[in-house]
């Protein structure tokens, strides 16, 4: 395959930005999108030129850490997959690509396609853990949940903390993310002593990040790679209403 791939090049916070293009021969349709970075890459280090910088880890879809705004979506065009596991055949030959990092005010730009998402480890500290001890597995398998419960905080624990739902959103809003930490833990056995104090610390660390408001476009749901559900935002804001009326437990 060969292509055009417009992607945002900046060098640090500080500095402006801007789009520049690279034509790329002879990529495998198989290959991955990253992968087709490395080859990109491969051959700017060969001329002497700056890498392009972007984020990965695992290269599975589980790490979260691959986020790129592809083509103006969030991860690229096939839907359920992170930007790790889209493949250049999703593509056409002879196609421009633009690429470039997530955009908001709380994701600031570190260098090229790369952005700060430390706001999601702030928030989650905040409160999406237990104290309690949970034990071993024996323990945990003695804890008898019903199915529906386990199914609904196992779709919940899916979220990779990508970042996709905020890029996506028009607002900017963390509220998926978020809503995935909070439903997860308080739909569990071992998350109860904290759960009031838990929803009311992460959504207040949210505001504070300065992540916008849902205002139910339902962009998140449809760019988030693991297909996590708006009505788990509807969980967290019962969450929020129910505990806000009670002492913090």
């Amino acid at each position: 395959m060969n292509l055009t791939l417009e992607v945002w090049r900046q060098k640090n916070r500080t500095e402006k930005g801007k789009f520049v293009s690279y034509d790329i021969r002879d990529i495998s349709p198989d290959a991955s999108f990253l992968e087709m970075l490395d080859v990109l890459n491969g051959d700017l280090v060969r001329k002497g030129e700056d890498p392009i910088a972007f984020d990965h880890d695992c290269r599975e879809g589980i790490c979260g850490s691959c986020g790129i705004m592809i083509n103006g979506r969030a991860h690229g065009p096939q839907k359920g997959v992170a930007t790790c596991e889209l493949r250049m055949r999703h593509f056409t030959d002879g196609d421009k690509i633009v690429a470039e990092p997530f955009r908001a005010k709380p994701f600031p730009v570190i260098k090229d396609l790369v952005v700060d998402r430390k706001s999601f480890e702030r928030i989650v500290q905040a409160g999406g853990f237990v104290t309690v001890k949970t034990g071993g597995a024996p323990d945990a398998n003695a804890i008898l949940i019903p199915k529906p419960i386990a199914d609904e905080a196992f779709d919940a624990a899916t979220c990779i903390g990508c970042g996709a739902c905020v890029a996506a959103c028009k607002n900017g809003s963390a509220s998926l993310f978020v809503a995935s930490k909070i439903a997860h833990l308080a739909l569990l056995p071992q998350g109860q002593a904290e759960r009031g104090k838990r929803v009311l610390s992460m959504v207040a660390k949210m505001d504070e990040e300065g992540f916008g408001g849902c205002s139910n476009t339902y962009a998140c749901e449809a760019e988030c790679p693991k297909e996590i559900s708006v009505s788990t935002i509807a969980k967290m804001n019962r969450e929020f209403l129910h505990h806000n009326l009670l002492p913090a437990d």
